[in-house]
């Protein structure tokens, strides 16, 4: 009778102690914090201290490999993300595409041309004023992406509304503490940034940057699991359970 108490009392506690972690690693997760399962596997350290059945020593050392390592894990700022993600969104609608022939901001206007008070200086500004207008019209530069070049007004509207879209979705996964899908919609962003939008232009620049600081940011961000514990504790169950 003794010993089928401590081999039912054994069992109880790898049961009881799996779906303690199973609920704090589903806590964990909703949460986007270790602390769930930084208590529960706390609290099955101390636990399996008490016991002195040698098939829960591999337990035992299996929550002190996961304990340290959920310790140990980064967790995201997810304020952070979503206000990047946020001020990328707004910026969207300002970048220039591919094929935007406007100037810059650095005009040619007059440049080296003298300016003199002499009576063909009216002749002087009428050719710097034509020259000005006429390099507005014709601007020579080299295509690498052919299918960027040929978009059309109507085509670009659409370019940026997908990608708002890819960010939103990005911003979604975010606060569902999704963090692949998020990486899945911050990659494609990244990618029609690069294919449609002027990567000379400093507003590209900086949204560029920008973006490259939210994937940065989400790349460690899953939590650790605790799947050692986990297979170690299925493994005592099984050990513990007595062959009918």
């Amino acid at each position: 009778l003794a010993h089928s108490a401590a081999r039912a009392r054994d069992e109880n506690l790898a049961v009881d102690l799996e779906a303690a972690l199973r609920v704090a690693q589903d806590q964990a997760q909703l949460t986007g914090s270790p602390e769930p399962l930084v208590a529960a596997l706390r609290t099955a350290e101390r636990r399996l201290a008490r016991t002195t059945d040698p098939r829960l020593l591999p337990v035992a050392q299996a929550v002190g490999r996961d304990l340290e390592r959920v310790k140990a894990a980064s967790v995201p700022d997810t304020a952070g993300l979503l206000g990047r993600s946020e001020q990328l969104m707004r910026l969207v609608d300002e970048l220039p595409v591919a094929n935007d022939v406007g100037r810059s901001g650095l005009e040619v206007s007059a440049r080296g041309t003298p300016r003199t008070d002499s009576a063909d200086s009216w002749w002087s500004r009428w050719w710097a004023a034509f020259l000005n207008q006429a390099q507005g019209l014709l601007r020579v530069s080299r295509v690498e992406r052919p299918e960027a070049s040929m978009l059309s007004p109507d085509q670009a509207f659409f370019v940026r509304e997908n990608l708002k879209l890819r960010l939103q979705g990005a911003r979604l996964a975010l606060l569902a503490r999704q963090y692949e899908p998020a990486r899945v919609d911050l990659a494609a962003a990244q990618t029609a940034l690069g294919n449609w939008f002027d990567p000379a232009s400093r507003r590209t620049q900086y949204a560029a940057n920008l973006l490259q600081q939210i994937q940065g940011l989400t790349k460690a961000a899953d939590l650790p699991r605790v799947q050692d514990t986990l297979a170690a504790l299925g493994h005592a169950v099984v050990a513990t359970t007595p062959n009918m």
